[in-house]
């Protein structure tokens, strides 16, 4: 593999799967094809990319090292199972897969076949997390707003699948803990699932994180907020903005030449902090970071575990609304 060009294939050129060629035209990658059944996504391609256009997804299959999955949810099991089993690196865009035992198999054949399987939590790139990177965090509370105006895209999902995951799969990152209670409320307001969404998570090391999903809101918000031993930490996806807060010890005599407040640990001031933002493409990022694990050999930055993980808390949540 390293003598050559890792060569990859497209599956679905959809929304997204249109933002992930023009993103892999900026990575490592020799892009051999694309498969999408849809004949307007045979057209944009041919006019925008004059790549070969194969007949089935298994002959794309065959012709590449590595495939970045981006069809829609429900397709991702099959084509990421044939793939992997064939050897071939998978980059699978988020949820992994519809179900959790679907999602156990991928976990399983990716160990058995040793090959390098990412998942697509893109939000892992936003720089307004990756600007927390150096900084320890230990959260106490979170509370998680993503909202977005109705679209018909992703609706074949829950909101938990298609909106919420991606700040289940943050907060399982962040709060290094086992999961102890989910409580749950969610409506069906345009679609036969839930279109909007709250859950409360308890971890086992006392941390709780209420989350709320909407896509059928008249704005759109993506905002992560944790608050912290004397830290308050407000993270902005959005407009990749990040501000923390914090509340820092001063002696007597410093006091006097700042505006203090008074805790139960003595007397304290304000110190507002704005890390510096680093602007990227996180879909570049993330598909750097893929190409990179398969040319070095190193483990992916998102592994078909967490996949599975937040897949399992998001299929919980539902579970809780239907209760």
């Amino acid at each position: 593999m390293l003598d050559k060009k890792i060569k990859l294939g497209l599956l679905g050129v959809g929304h997204l799967g249109k933002i992930h060629l023009k993103c892999l035209q900026n990575t490592d990658f020799e892009v051999v094809g694309v498969y999408d059944p849809d004949l307007t996504a045979q057209t944009f391609v041919k006019e925008n990319y004059g790549i070969q256009i194969f007949e089935s997804a298994d002959e794309l299959i065959d012709a590449v090292d590595a495939l970045d999955i981006v069809s829609t949810t429900i397709t991702h099991y099959e084509l990421a199972i044939k793939a992997i089993n064939q050897g071939k690196h998978a980059f699978i865009e988020k949820p992994i897969c519809t179900t959790i035992e679907e999602a156990r198999t991928l976990v399983k054949a990716t160990r058995d076949q040793n090959v390098k399987v990412q998942i697509g939590h893109v939000e892992r790139y936003n720089p307004a997390i990756v600007s927390l990177k150096d900084r320890k965090v230990q959260p106490k509370f979170i509370e998680g707003h993503r909202l977005t105006t109705f679209n018909t895209r992703g609706n074949d999902v829950s909101v938990m699948l298609d909106l919420m995951i991606h700040d289940l799969d943050l907060v399982l990152q962040l709060v290094d803990s086992e999961v102890i209670d989910v409580q749950a409320n969610g409506v069906c307001v345009v679609n036969d699932t839930p279109d909007i969404c709250n859950a409360r998570i308890t971890f086992k090391n006392g941390c709780v994180a209420n989350l709320t999903a909407s896509r059928i809101s008249m704005k759109q918000m993506r905002k992560l907020r944790m608050f912290q031993g004397n830290e308050y930490i407000s993270l902005d996806f959005l407009n990749k903005e990040t501000q923390i807060v914090k509340l820092e010890p001063v002696s007597d005599e410093e006091a006097s030449n700042h505006m203090t407040i008074e805790t139960s640990t003595g007397k304290k001031i304000i110190n507002i902090e704005t890390p510096d933002i680093v602007e990227n493409n996180a879909i570049v990022d993330e598909l750097t970071d893929f190409h990179n694990a398969i040319r070095k050999n190193i483990t992916v930055s998102v592994p078909v575990e967490a996949g599975l993980k937040a897949l399992e808390l998001a299929y919980l949540i539902e579970e809780k609304i239907k209760e």
